[in-house]
């Protein structure tokens, strides 16, 4: 240390201000998301022939386009095939490049929404939660909708329409949501929100995690892009 130059100790100590600023930054993130597994990475991600992940998909959503310009994308595959662990992995990623993220299974949501509108808290959740860069709706379609959730969930899609990032994970078809959804009216509203532009990776066979629980000799991981 004593061998570099001023300017060269000064650009040393920037650069060490930064990075602690922008791990500070991504704490700040990842703690709100509340996202299922934390640690997934799309680094860490299996994407060999077979899986039904392509490499190319994953390395362009990685450039975080598909939020700035509110589009969706749709994870569907069969139980254990990796879905929520592939959405945590993209949440994982948004927020280590500054985005905001929130994770809500969907199982779940009709008590959640019930608690908000019984406390008065159920317009303020929402202003927060559209102004969230990334929402990840695991599990979508596991249980029916009542007539109160679905006119929230709604609100909730209509509030990110071509401005926010939403993930969908599930094992329904996308041609049986409609019946799902229940009253017309608003399946026409939200799927035409939903699904105006699209993203849809169809994983297949085990969980998607390669790497460290894995043997490397035969497997394709994602080099993430460095994005500013």
């Amino acid at each position: 240390m004593s061998a570099l130059s001023f300017e060269e100790r000064l650009a040393m100590l920037v650069d060490r201000e930064v990075a602690s600023r922008d791990d500070r930054r991504r704490t700040r993130l990842l703690s709100p998301a509340r996202l299922k597994y934390p640690q997934a990475t799309i680094e860490d991600m299996d994407t060999r022939a077979g899986r039904g992940v392509d490499r190319g998909q994953i390395t362009s959503l990685a450039l975080g386009d598909w939020i700035k310009t509110g589009h969706t994308v749709i994870i569907n595959g069969a139980t254990g095939s990796g879905k929520t662990w592939l959405a945590c992995a993209l949440g994982q990623y948004a927020c280590r490049h500054g985005h905001s993220v929130s994770y809500l299974r969907t199982p779940r949501l009709a008590e959640e929404l019930r608690v908000l509108h019984g406390s008065g808290g159920f317009g303020k959740w929402l202003i927060q939660l559209a102004k969230t860069d990334v929402l990840i709706l695991d599990d979508w379609a596991v249980a029916a909708l009542d007539a109160g959730t679905r006119a929230d969930l709604l609100e909730i899609i209509d509030d990110r329409a071509a401005t926010r990032g939403t993930i969908i994970t599930i094992q329904l078809p996308v041609e049986h949501w409609h019946s799902w959804i229940g009253d017309a009216t608003i399946a026409d509203a939200m799927l035409d929100r939903l699904l105006q532009r699209t993203h849809r990776i169809t994983p297949k066979g085990e969980s998607l995690r390669s790497s460290k629980q894995k043997s490397s000799g035969d497997q394709e991981a994602v080099q993430a892009p460095q994005v500013q």
